[in-house]
């Protein structure tokens, strides 16, 4: 009886021994239950803010395209010292144009005038001609008549 007794608290400290390991068994898993939440939480947050540096990321990659886009279209236009030069030289040209076109329109009217003299005097002359055409036709006129007419 002693030996089945002492078989009895062999198997009861045994028991108990499983148990306890069994509870700190239970305490580990947990723990390690624990520091696995801990570390997904943690893969979660750099998941998050690795998307933000990603979006972030292109975001500046879309800006930089569009600079240089941006960038290509402005080196095919001109400096602006170079288009204030071209401003300054086309200035210049339209003002020596503009005194060109002023003095040959201050010719052109020179010319009008003078055809305007030239063609009133030739009209005067016409008329000078025919009046002295038909005064010469009226003299003729009157000696033709004189030279029929006996004198008295």
């Amino acid at each position: 009886m002693l030996s089945t007794l002492s078989q009895c608290e062999f198997s009861m400290g045994k028991t108990l021994l499983v148990y306890d390991m069994n509870l700190r068994e239970m305490e580990n898993y947990e723990k390690i239950y624990k520091e696995i939440e801990c570390s997904i939480a943690g893969a979660h947050e750099k998941i998050a803010e690795c998307k933000k540096q990603i979006l972030q990321a292109k975001r500046i990659r879309k800006n930089r395209q569009e600079y240089d886009a941006l960038a290509k279209v402005i080196q095919h236009h001109p400096d602006r010292h170079e288009t204030l030069k071209e401003l300054e030289a086309l200035g210049k040209e339209l003002e020596h144009l503009s005194h060109i076109k002023e003095s040959v329109e201050d010719k052109l009217e020179l010319r009008r005038k003078q055809f305007h003299v030239l063609l009133s005097t030739i009209h005067e002359l016409q008329q000078t001609l025919e009046n002295d055409e038909k005064l010469s036709e009226v003299e003729e006129a009157q000696d033709a008549s004189m030279e029929t007419d006996p004198k008295p």
